[in-house]
């Protein structure tokens, strides 16, 4: 343990000494890099994987699914749209049964391909519903043929839309017949306000119906996201702005599992913290068991009504007990001896082990909350920025707002920076007490990502105010300009080291290896001038906790493996190669 401690510092102190040749803390620049074209494959992130679809662009997909089977199949669009709806807009299921077995889908479906009753040659026909009796041309029927009157079909319709989506598998009315009624009978009789909540039910369908699409979460929002299955993230921003996981459609809550976020989210809101809290904090009255919770400073505690019941705080025995004998009325000695024999250890392990649960909660808890917070209070300054302070700044400054794109793309980063550092916190209180290299690793990540950001949010919040106040135009504006874009280009080039350091190594990979391989990374690099200010180490945070930081378990292993062969050779070498070891350790340390 102690010498995958040492190894871990050692990283530390090497990495932190590589970036002080690159990194000028007096006035935050990076020195310039050098331009390898070739290099740019080390800092992509990634193309975006899904697709935000707005309402036409969810309709035009629909109508064209809709050709396509009408196309292929030889059938009315109508008679298209409804088998799409049946097999939830899948065209590869479709093709599939209808070439399969033609006429078990359409009675499956309900599309006949001959009328189940034939009209006799009289003038007037009885309608199926209210048995009157109307001319031909007021009696209409779906593909089976049974007569209903105009009146009792626009009855029907309306009151089958308004009962919901199920208006989308609408059939006659006859109870004894299948036969399915299309949207081009729903056109002809539903009134106009009932023909739109029907083309919307549709419309939804076939977002709902596919297993691909999901409606963004976000309150009002009527977009919806197209995702590409296989890749390796959930998380999509919508044009509304919000960003979910398209999976849970909770929040986006990069490098945390789905799983944990569940449960963090069910912890947040559960009783079992309240129960921890009175286990912590309180102790059950000896009488009626009621948790009794200690809000002054003596040991001598009385029960709420109607029991009464006194007793003393440390022991627990009935206060009337209590008295000179027992070390005195406020210094109860039975408490102490009784805890000598052993009579006290079990309960005050559950409560000591309850209020170290509870502490340890709180203390993630309160980081997770707080960035929160930060996160929300960013967004507002962001608004403010975009709709205020960018036109104020270009008339103080005399430079278009189009120049001015950095300061918004920095208050981006800190938005989505806020996200993923908020949630680290959940990933590290599930991280499992007993794997000390990793989360060792997981809090030196964790550490100097949110030192970055610290530094970014106060750059961009409380160095900015001075040039919102300015009377003119000034250096130190463009001096301003200048560290925003070293902070972007120092937390790139510490992404990318992080990148080569936390990629995958292998089982026989050692720690030496990872600090090898930061060092040798930390050459000049080719630096996009995009405003990303700590994009790129976020990410690498994020990868490095995705793959569940296993380079760290993969080193310790490959560690203790070292360390067993070199025991043995210095058992069979002497005391010459284990103080070579030793002073090797020593210098680590140093």
């Amino acid at each position: 343990m102690k010498t995958r401690s040492r190894e871990l510092l050692r990283i530390s102190i090497q990495l932190r000494w590589a970036l002080l040749l690159y990194y000028d803390d007096d006035d935050g620049c990076i020195a310039e890099a050098v331009v390898e074209p070739d290099d740019m494959s080390l800092l992509c992130l990634g193309s975006q994987t899904y697709t935000v679809l707005k309402e036409e662009d969810i309709r035009q997909r629909q109508e064209d699914d809709i050709t396509r089977v009408s196309t292929v199949l030889s059938i009315s669009r109508v008679a298209a749209s409804i088998l799409l709806r049946h097999y939830n807009w899948s065209i590869s299921k479709v093709h599939d049964a209808w070439f399969s077995d033609e006429d078990a889908v359409r009675i499956s479906v309900g599309l006949l391909d001959k009328q189940v009753v034939q009209f006799s040659n009289a003038r007037e026909l009885t309608c199926g519903i209210c048995f009157e009796s109307f001319p031909r041309n007021k009696i209409i029927s779906a593909s089976c043929g049974h007569p209903f009157c105009n009146t009792c079909w626009s009855g029907y319709i309306s009151t089958t839309i308004n009962d919901g989506p199920g208006c989308l598998m609408l059939r006659c009315p006859d109870p004894s017949c299948r036969a399915a009624v299309g949207q081009d009978m729903i056109n002809l009789l539903a009134p106009d306000e009932d023909k739109e909540k029907y083309s919307r039910y549709l419309l939804r369908s076939y977002v709902e119906g596919n297993r691909k699409t999901k409606w963004c979460p976000a309150p009002g929002c009527e977009y919806a996201v197209d995702f590409a299955a296989g890749s390796g993230s959930f998380d999509v921003s919508c044009l509304c702005s919000h960003s979910f996981c398209w999976n849970c459609v909770e929040e986006a809550h990069r490098p945390v599992d789905c799983g944990t976020v569940e449960k963090w989210i069910l912890k947040n809101s559960a009783e079992s913290e309240n129960m921890n809290w009175i286990l912590a904090n309180s102790k059950p009255c000896p009488k009626c068991k009621r948790p009794i919770e200690k809000n002054q400073g003596c040991m001598h505690m009385t029960c709420t009504p109607p029991c009464k019941f006194e007793f003393c705080w440390l022991c627990l025995g009935a206060w009337s007990d209590h008295g000179e004998r027992t070390g005195g009325f406020y210094a109860c000695n039975r408490y102490e001896a009784a805890k000598q024999e052993g009579a006290y250890d079990e309960s005050e392990r559950r409560r000591e082990m309850a209020k170290n649960s509870l502490e340890r909660y709180t203390h993630y808890y309160e980081r997770w909350a707080s960035n929160q917070l930060s996160r929300q209070k960013a967004l507002a300054d962001l608004h403010q920025m975009q709709t205020v302070h960018l036109e104020k700044l270009s008339d103080i400054h005399c430079t278009p707002e189009s120049q001015l794109k950095f300061i918004t793309e920095a208050w981006l980063q800190i938005v989505e920076c806020r996200r993923v550092l908020k949630w680290t916190y959940a990933y590290g209180f599930y991280l499992p007490e007993h794997e000390h290299g990793k989360r060792q690793f997981f809090e030196y990540l964790q550490g100097e990502a949110e030192s970055g950001l610290e530094r970014l949010h106060q750059c961009a919040e409380k160095e900015l105010q001075q040039f919102l106040a300015a009377d003119g135009p000034s250096k130190e504006f463009d001096e301003f300009r200048t560290k925003l874009a070293g902070l972007t280009r120092y937390c790139c080039k510490l992404s990318s080291t992080l990148c080569l350091g936390l990629a995958p190594l292998g089982a026989t990979a050692c720690l030496e290896g990872i600090t090898a391989i930061i060092i040798l990374a930390l050459t000049p690099l080719y630096i996009p001038t995009c405003n990303s200010v700590t994009k790129n180490y976020f990410e690498n945070l994020v990868r490095a906790l995705e793959n569940g930081l296993a380079d760290v378990t993969h080193a310790a292993c490959s560690k203790t493996s070292s360390s067993k062969n070199a025991s043995v050779s210095k058992g069979k070498g002497g005391k010459g190669k284990g103080g070579k070891m030793g002073g090797s350790s020593k210098n680590g340390d140093d």
